[in-house]
């Protein structure tokens, strides 16, 4: 009787069928995890979080990928949260449920999890969230149309994990504490000189250069750069999923405050806020 010989099915990595929000692809070893809401400059409602994470729990797992690449799709990186779709409203009028624990950002704790070298292609605006995105990658290269911002403040919150454990360590904790404080916008050349990205290239130029250090540093062997990047995050201070949950219960705090909602209604109506500490 004649052998037949087994076969082992591997399963493609291609675009999960219910992503509309990010899309997912894998070429030549490098996935590339785009967010995909132009129209809304790519801010995130909580379809795209869900997306977003479990588009970098798939990178984690997929065996054809050995190093990822996150950008937006043109004109933005990421506007940080869509405030007229998830802010706006009975939600905003509305007290946020209670809880009684908290868990780091499920996003967020994805992007920092993988276990692969990960680049951001800050491709326009990145601010609020789409900063803290940004911080969650290993290297940041900038299009010269980037812009930064940890808005967070001027919403009367404070930013996610990334602004609290990242951000002091790239580019010192009196710089860091000056953007959180302030919210206040950097340009990409800003950003370059403080340490918050690699480089800066121009907006055409940007993905080729990204793609071009991703393929080299995928070009290594995989276990070796996974063990180099678990070294790399021993150098790191605190526990991020201990940072993450504190933040979201001072978060989940200050969405019930008067300055929240005045930060969001005044951000929709285009006017100064005028803040009252309650």
């Amino acid at each position: 009787m004649k052998k037949t010989r087994e076969t082992t099915v591997q399963v493609p990595a291609i675009q999960p069928p219910d992503f509309t929000c990010v899309l997912y692809e894998t070429r030549d070893g490098i996935a590339r995890i785009t967010l995909n809401r132009p129209q809304r400059r790519n801010a995130l409602n909580r379809r795209a979080y869900d997306e977003l994470e479990s588009a970098f729990r798939y990178a984690t797992l997929d065996g054809e990928a050995r190093c990822v690449v996150v950008t937006g799709a043109d004109p933005a990186f990421c506007a940080g949260e869509d405030v007229k779709e998830m802010m706006t409203g009975e939600v905003a009028d509305a007290p946020r449920p209670q809880r009684t624990s908290y868990q780091a950002t499920p996003a967020a704790m994805a992007a920092i999890d993988c276990d692969k070298p990960v680049i951001a292609a800050v491709n326009g605006s990145a601010v609020g969230w789409g900063m803290e995105l940004a911080l969650y990658a290993d290297i940041r290269i900038a299009s010269e149309r980037a812009v930064f911002a940890e808005l967070f403040i001027k919403r009367g919150l404070i930013c996610d994990v990334g602004g609290l454990w990242k951000l002091p360590a790239l580019v010192g904790p009196e710089k860091a504490a000056e953007l959180l404080y302030t919210g206040d916008p950097i340009d990409a050349a800003e950003a370059a000189r403080i340490g918050l990205v690699s480089r800066v290239t121009t907006h055409e130029d940007l993905m080729p250069a990204a793609l071009d250090l991703a393929g080299r540093i995928a070009a290594n062997p995989p276990l070796a750069l996974k063990a180099m990047k678990a070294g790399l995050r021993r150098t790191m201070p605190g526990d991020p999923r201990e940072i993450g949950a504190w933040a979201i219960e001072n978060i989940y705090r200050l969405f019930n405050t008067e300055d929240h909602r005045e930060g969001v209604k005044s951000f929709l109506e285009k006017r100064a806020p005028v803040f009252h500490g309650r």
